[in-house]
């Protein structure tokens, strides 16, 4: 019995040992987050009422009748504009740095247009690693943009890649949640992410 004791005892040492050292992890995990950068990286797949714009600029460079789809979609009820939002977290600290989710709000040109939580655990390599966190959006400009007329409403959309497609008048406000002892610590207000490198404050 003695024995058999003994081994329960250590084995609920060995637990203890192991949450605390989880629970040693996680928050320095949690610290770690504090001291990363963020930036957006750049826009794929963009998509308007289904039509792919990628690389489009203005009305004249769609075809006649992709540019007969998108006019026909303004004036319906709905145009959705769809494209993924790739989003790079860079790690300067020796360690890795962790967040087990993230609400977002995405603005263009300062209009607030959607919001949204990326509910998937991400884990930032340190010395400077970086993980991309890719981020599908889906935005009914129509709603968004109400009161705008349909070309306004068309070249909103079209030109949203930029150059290179870097995501230079897109805006993204970040609220990171990491889980500690397993409960959700989330971080006090949003970080505004743009297209260079920004770091928690």
């Amino acid at each position: 019995m003695k024995i058999k004791a003994i081994k329960i005892l250590s084995f609920a040492g060995l637990l203890l040992f192991v949450s605390s050292c989880d629970l040693l992890q996680q928050a320095q995990q949690m610290g770690n987050l504090t001291k990363c950068d963020f930036r957006l990286q750049s826009v794929n797949q963009l998509t308007l009422a289904g039509i792919n714009v990628q690389n489009v600029h203005k009305l004249s460079d769609l075809t006649y009748m992709d540019g007969i789809k998108l006019t026909s979609a303004v004036a319906s009820g709905q145009f959705p504009l769809n494209f993924t939002l790739n989003v790079e977290a860079k790690n300067p600290n020796a360690n890795t740095a962790g967040l087990t989710k993230m609400d977002w709000i995405l603005l263009i040109d300062n209009i607030e247009m959607t919001r949204g939580i990326v509910d998937q655990q991400v884990s930032i390599p340190g010395n400077n690693g970086i993980a991309v966190i890719p981020m599908m959006m889906h935005v009914d400009l129509k709603q968004a943009l109400s009161g705008k007329s349909a070309d306004a409403i068309i070249n909103f959309g079209l030109n949203l890649a930029g150059a290179g497609n870097k995501p230079t008048r897109i805006a993204l406000k970040l609220q990171p949640t990491i889980n500690v002892a397993s409960f959700p610590i989330t971080y006090p207000g949003y970080i505004t992410v743009g297209a260079e490198f920004s770091g928690i404050k």
